[in-house]
């Protein structure tokens, strides 16, 4: 596994660790080698041990074994370059030579690109051209597979030109373009929810239920990515891949197998089903917020425009809110509220799946409105699952209460779930991309989501910052949900 941009933050927060750990749990191959290039002057022993401060730091299992990782870091290597100069590739190949060699690896390679998405073309070109990559029907013996970091591109256009200049190299299934929220062990259990639960599958459809919330908030702000961030905003960063990602696998019809093919078959048909944004419901349906100061845990917080590396006047959101529907028979007329947003009063990521109200005159005399049974399906930090129903309190002449059934992983399974990078490096080791998004995944949300940011460049925001830090946004969200009489959904 050869790591481009290995210097960067990735690395040793959750690549190393999730290698660390496969290997801990004798999931990793045992043929294996890692090979990190950057362009920082740096040994082998310098990146070892930085590499171990990022165990101890920042895996779910610390700290650091010494007996293990005297073995395991034997096995990591740096390699010093710049992504342009060819003399870096030449010796790259050499030592990845000598690595078959010394570890019986075989040629085969998962090249991962943790850089600027401005580097991913050249590297993969270059990688070419030295026959790092190939193709595996000339080399049936051997593999080669290239994972890309998000973004894809940064709207409908860059993206196609990134697919055309990437797909001269190398064919889809060697290409892995990496969600984590899609190794997220949540994530995962929705299909398995959906398909072998009879009872839930049967109402999974616009005759019961009366609408869907997807929430991704988050406490934190942009911390040192304001570079990154003044070109991405929210809309970029977190609706057009993690959202986008989970209303398809929420909305997909049932596949006819297991099979990668299959599942990204079902998910495209979910995307291309998404109404357009027409021109008028631009600002009416999609609302977005940036944070201004305030408080986060009862301390103070700067807004984003006093962020490092922030135009003092940005326009940039860090918050969005729209809804959507899907035209299809399942979910005809049923509408889908997805917000994202950075500085929020916490971290909580869920789906909140509301059903239809019962009717109304058999409670009348409890003298207080039913509420909706709500299933919540919560993706992190605390992953599990909770219903909301309604039960009479004891005693005589009791009123209606809602309750909850509440499941969490954790505690019933006794076992911190695998961490997504984890789970998605040994599927692509294994060449499984059923965890991956297809080209015509991404393409499908960039051709919704990008009129969107056309229009908001065309229209910068006049009112920002519109929401306090240590909030739920602007004030505007909450109208989006209460003039058909919703609300949103209590974290």
């Amino acid at each position: 596994m050869v790591i481009f941009g290995a210097t960067g933050d990735l690395t040793a927060r959750k690549l190393v660790p999730a290698l660390y750990n496969l290997n801990k749990e004798k999931l990793l191959p045992s043929h294996f080698a890692c090979v990190g290039f950057a362009r920082r002057k740096k040994t082998d022993e310098n990146f070892r041990h930085e590499m171990m401060e990022g165990i101890n730091s920042f895996s779910r299992t610390r700290p650091v074994d010494k007996s293990m990782w005297n073995t395991f870091s034997e096995q990591l290597y740096y390699h010093m370059a710049e992504f342009h100069e060819d003399e870096g590739y030449i010796r790259l190949a050499k030592l990845l030579e000598d690595l078959d060699i010394k570890y019986g690896t075989k040629g085969n390679r998962v090249f991962y690109l943790s850089t600027q998405p401005s580097f991913f073309p050249l590297i993969i070109q270059k990688l070419s051209q030295h026959k790092l990559i190939y193709n595996e029907v000339e080399n049936p013996d051997k593999w080669s597979r290239v994972i890309i970091e998000k973004p894809f591109g940064f709207d409908l256009k860059s993206a196609k030109e990134l697919q055309k200049e990437i797909s001269q190299y190398l064919n889809e299934s060697q290409i892995y373009r990496i969600d984590h929220y899609l190794g997220k062990e949540t994530v995962q259990n929705l299909l398995v929810f959906r398909f072998s639960n009879p009872l839930f599958e049967a109402i999974w459809n616009n005759s019961h239920v009366d609408n869907v919330q997807i929430t991704v908030g988050e406490e934190i702000g942009i911390g040192n990515r304001g570079r990154f961030f003044e070109e991405a905003g929210m809309l970029r960063d977190i609706v057009q891949n993690h959202m986008m990602q989970l209303l398809s696998l929420v909305c997909m019809e049932p596949p006819n197998s297991l099979k990668a093919e299959a599942i990204h078959n079902e998910k495209v048909k979910v995307i291309e089903s998404i109404r357009p944004f027409s021109m008028d419901q631009m600002d009416r349906l999609i609302i977005r917020g940036q944070y201004g100061p305030g408080l986060i845990n009862g301390q103070p917080v700067n807004g984003y425009r006093q962020e490092e590396n922030v135009h003092p006047q940005s326009t940039v959101e860090t918050y969005v809110a729209l809804q959507l529907f899907i035209d299809n028979w399942r979910w005809s007329g049923v509408p889908f509220y997805l917000r994202a947003g950075k500085r929020l009063p916490k971290r909580a990521t869920e789906i909140a799946i509301t059903f239809k109200a019962v009717p109304g005159f058999l409670f009348n005399d409890a003298g207080k409105t039913i509420e909706q049974n709500v299933l919540v399906i919560r993706i992190q930090p605390d992953e599990g699952i909770s219903l909301k129903i309604n039960c009479k309190v004891p005693g005589i002449n009791s009123p209606i209460q809602p309750v909850k059934m509440d499941f969490q992983y954790g505690s019933y399974f006794g076992a911190t779930p695998p961490e997504a990078y984890e789970r998605l490096i040994l599927d692509c080791m294994s060449g499984d991309n059923t965890l991956f998004a297809r080209a015509d995944e991404v393409l499908a949300s960039w051709k919704l989501l990008s009129p969107i940011l056309h229009h908001w460049q065309d229209n910068p925001a006049p009112c920002f910052p519109n929401y306090a830090a240590g909030t739920w946004g602007p004030e505007e969200a909450n109208q989006l949900l209460a003039q058909s009489g919703r609300k949103w959904s209590l974290i």
